[in-house]
């Protein structure tokens, strides 16, 4: 996600997707938030300033 941190993001995804792999993952590191999917972690995060990723929540909440 961060081309400049050294520590792996921890990946988390909400308790309302139970045990299914039909959701995203968010890793929130620093700067940016990390949003990737669950069926195929390979894939490429995509990645997102922290205040753009707060309006979204708000807006969706």
């Amino acid at each position: 996600m961060s081309p400049h941190s050294n520590s792996s993001p921890h990946w988390f995804k909400s308790s309302y997707s139970a045990d299914t792999a039909n959701c995203i993952e968010v890793a929130l590191q620093g700067p940016a938030v990390g949003v990737r999917d669950s069926k195929d972690r390979a894939l490429p995060a995509l990645a997102f300033a922290s205040s753009a990723w707060s309006a979204f929540i708000r807006e969706v909440r």
